[in-house]
């Protein structure tokens, strides 16, 4: 038995390895991703004001604070039982539909990309964004980076800050927007509108017509076939902000729709000793171990995810998109067949962006944004709350308990990575059985694409490791050359 490392995994957001154990023969015996990191959000914010969750739980990651941000602010609106007024819903939307499309340009162009245009197998040096820029040219890398500045600025105007913003307080917004904000924000969505034009070109003339990648991305090797989650409206299209959370089986039936309030009823976190991340899974299926299928309680919940549970886009050209995705991969155009290729999440994701730049500049030229009227004042004796809007890692549901004073009693966080573990496991586990087995020399370039079996997840682990039970349940583990447990002792005794 030899051990493989690939320690630090790269091109995500926080810290991880993967584990790879070798039997004699060459094939993986197993593997375990191990994330080292631990963070204490949950515990450290008990005692503190509720109202001061919005601000705080943005610096659990400054890549998608705005996520965290607005789950906040939702999850305070229903302690303190208020309602904000439409133009405070519209503009936390119109701030988080930019964000959107600034964040999933950041994964496709910068962490995925490099893999697809570079090439998987590239040497290290060149697989990155600058050999992303050399391979596509010097326009196309301006082009990522006015977009990219683009949506900070319309998240700046909106939520005082570009990175931890202040906007979204309990009951609305703290302050509206100027006609001549406004029209900033019309051109800078417009630009955006532009930018996901030119990201569907780059995706089909370098991926979608390269059939080596097209083959790679239908084989088995990335293939699970697990539960979907995410949020949509009342026509069931694609939500980032707000809806109900739909769940469909591996074959696209609805097996659960329920508000976020209700989640608990739907979801139960399970725990393994060797990782500080929980292992989310659906309460209806039971824990059944890492094992795909429709009798499996393992779900995921990412981009390709949401396009799973939806019917449809809620805007013209991510509509005609997500029926080219469908139409392309499972030859129909509705959407009712779910797809289970991991790879997929890279062309789902990109369904997104035309989407999230489309509702940006809808929601710019709606006329309401412009109504004084954004905020609604709480009233009511706060007591406990849920929020919840979808990351681009999944579905973030805060849920917070408070006193009469609303100080903060209890904190439950459940992250878009965190909803995804399970199904990062397993997905590293069989693409590293299907790359590495007798006969094949293990190169860089094959480690590569085990990380390309989780980059798809574009996982953020900073978020996901927000657990503290007290203190770290360390175990070490001594083992001889051929992986044999020879002693073992914990922190626990």
């Amino acid at each position: 038995m030899k051990t493989i490392h690939i320690d630090p995994v790269t091109r995500l957001e926080g810290h991880g390895k993967i584990d790879i154990f070798v039997d004699d023969d060459g094939n993986v015996a197993d593997c375990f991703f191990i994330v080292p990191e631990l963070r204490g959000f949950e515990a450290f914010c008990v005692g503190r004001p509720v109202e001061e969750m919005p601000r705080i739980t943005t610096r659990i990651c400054g890549v998608c604070s705005e996520a965290h941000h607005l789950a906040a602010s939702k999850a305070c609106d229903a302690v303190y039982q208020v309602d904000p007024p439409p133009a405070a819903k519209k503009l936390r939307e119109l701030l988080y539909s930019a964000f959107y499309t600034g964040d999933h340009a950041t994964h496709f162009f910068i962490l995925a990309g490099p893999d697809f245009v570079v090439g998987p197998e590239a040497p290290p040096a060149s697989r990155n964004i600058l050999g992303l820029i050399e391979k596509v040219g010097v326009e196309a890398g301006k082009k990522v980076i006015e977009a990219r500045a683009a949506a900070h600025e319309i998240v700046t105007i909106l939520g005082g800050k570009s990175i931890h913003m202040v906007g979204a307080i309990p009951g609305g917004v703290s302050k509206g927007v100027t006609r001549q904000e406004r029209d900033r924000i019309v051109d800078l969505a417009g630009q955006l509108v532009e930018f996901s034009k030119f990201t569907v070109d780059v995706l089909t003339k370098i991926v979608l017509e390269n059939s080596e990648y097209v083959d790679l991305i239908l084989s088995d090797t990335y293939t699970h076939k697990t539960h979907s989650m995410g949020t949509v409206d009342t026509n069931n299209h694609v939500n980032f902000y707000d809806g109900k959370i739909r769940v469909v089986d591996i074959g696209g039936e609805e097996i659960a729709k329920y508000a976020a309030a209700d989640y608990l009823d739907h979801v139960a976190e399970h725990v393994e000793a060797w990782s500080y991340l929980k292992f989310p899974f659906l309460k209806a299926r039971g824990w059944k171990g890492f094992v795909e299928g429709n009798d499996s309680g393992i779900y995921r919940a990412t981009p390709l995810s949401r396009l799973n549970v939806a019917d449809g886009m809620a805007t013209p050209q991510a509509q005609a998109e997500y029926e080219r995705f469908y139409e392309t991969l499972t030859k129909d155009r509705t959407g009712g067949t779910p797809v289970h290729q991991t790879l997929a999440t890279h062309w789902a994701r990109i369904v997104e962006l035309v989407y999230a730049a489309e509702r940006t500049l809808e929601l710019a030229t709606d006329e309401e944004i412009l109504d004084p009227d954004y905020r609604t004042i709480p009233t009511e004796t706060p007591t406990e709350g849920i929020g919840s809007v979808e990351a681009p890692r999944g579905t973030l549901t805060h849920h917070y308990v408070t006193d009469e004073r609303g100080i903060l009693q209890r904190v439950n966080l459940i992250v878009g990575t965190t909803n995804n573990h399970a199904a990062i496991c397993m997905s590293i586990k069989k693409a590293a059985q299907g790359l590495i087995h007798k006969g094949v020399e293990v190169t860089e370039g094959i480690l590569n694409k085990v990380e390309m079996a989780f980059r798809a997840y574009d996982p953020c682990f900073g978020c996901a490791t927000h657990s503290l039970p007290g203190h770290m349940p360390m175990i070490l583990r001594v083992r001889d050359a051929a992986g044999n447990v020879l002693s073992e002792s914990s922190r626990d005794g």
